[in-house]
């Protein structure tokens, strides 16, 4: 199967509700996901077959698609039942093995008499839903133990970084950026007001700083994605004593940081510890994963195994 041999075409996917192998799905060219972007998604962590805040990721899903108005096709009891269906339809083979779901809810294709293709929000068609299901790739133990590498960059992307859509050119190409240079992720500085830069996020990716004990993230804005791993992360903070803020995080702050995180269902909780070629972190800890991501990453261990459904 896929997992042994690198062929995904075997694994399952549900097109409509319709379960099949990835390799026979089919949808029509004038879908608007196709020819616009004009869709949602989420992705999924499953962790030995068990979702992992299922009901976290359905709300954002709902969020985005009444922002996009996109009639949402399912209830949220629905949407379980179709990720559980997708799940279950990995081939014993596959093994029980951490997974990642990926859903995608486009606006649908034009029916004939319709124009077929007008930017216009086409009403009055039913939604795609595409589903499939491939192994979470978590970081390694070496990264782990040793944190990884990020560059920086200026957040080129467009204004509504808070609309998680299926038209992800701008985050690919900051990505680019980063595995130019052999590192993991690009952190994004944006100009705010009043001059200088501010942190918003990375290219696939929440970013955290760490000063004095307390851990930092941009506030919730138009720039950035509300990451389902930033309501955790306060969750986890509380029950580990650590203060918690979301506050604008200027370049200043992230350059003498004392630890840099990131946060991602598949990075979950990651140091960094060289950015732009320079250590993070000061004294003995510099250059290295530091207490409080230390202490975060172990209460997201038990959070998986304590909350996962």
């Amino acid at each position: 199967m896929s997992s042994s041999n690198g062929d995904w075409s075997a694994r399952p996917c549900l097109v409509n509700g319709e379960l099949m192998p990835l390799g026979a799905a089919r949808v029509s060219p004038l879908d608007r996901g196709f020819l616009f972007g004009d869709g949602v998604y989420e992705a999924l962590p499953v962790y030995d077959r068990k979702l992992f805040r299922i009901d976290d990721h359905l709300a954002r899903l709902e969020r985005n698609l009444a922002k996009l108005r996109i009639d949402n096709p399912h209830t949220r009891a629905e949407w379980v039942a179709l990720v559980r269906k997708l799940v279950a339809g990995l081939a014993v083979a596959e093994g029980a093995g951490d997974q990642l779901v990926y859903l995608q809810v486009t606006r649908g294709t034009p029916l004939p008499s319709m124009s077929a293709r007008d930017h216009v929000m086409t009403q009055g068609i039913a939604p795609t839903v595409f589903m499939m299901v491939h192994p979470l790739k978590a970081p390694t133990a070496q990264q782990r133990h040793e944190g990884v590498a990020c560059v920086s960059a200026r957040d080129f992307r467009w204004e509504r970084g808070d609309l998680k859509t299926t038209a992800l050119l701008g985050n690919v190409l900051a990505r680019q950026i980063s595995a130019d240079e052999g590192a993991v992720e690009t952190i994004l500085l944006r100009d705010g007001p009043g001059g200088g830069k501010y942190l918003t996020e990375a290219s696939a990716s929440n970013v955290w700083i760490v000063k004095d004990g307390a851990l930092i993230g941009p506030p919730k804005s138009e720039h950035l994605l509300e990451g389902i791993r930033v309501e955790l992360l306060r969750e986890l903070c509380e029950e580990e004593g650590i203060a918690y803020a979301l506050r604008p995080v200027p370049e200043s702050d992230l350059r003498t940081a004392d630890e840099v995180l990131l946060s991602s269902a598949t990075k979950e909780v990651l140091p960094v510890t060289r950015l732009d070629g320079e250590p993070v972190g000061h004294g003995a800890r510099r250059g290295k994963p530091g207490p409080v991501g230390l202490r975060l990453l172990a209460a997201y261990q038990r959070a998986k195994a304590e909350q996962s459904v």
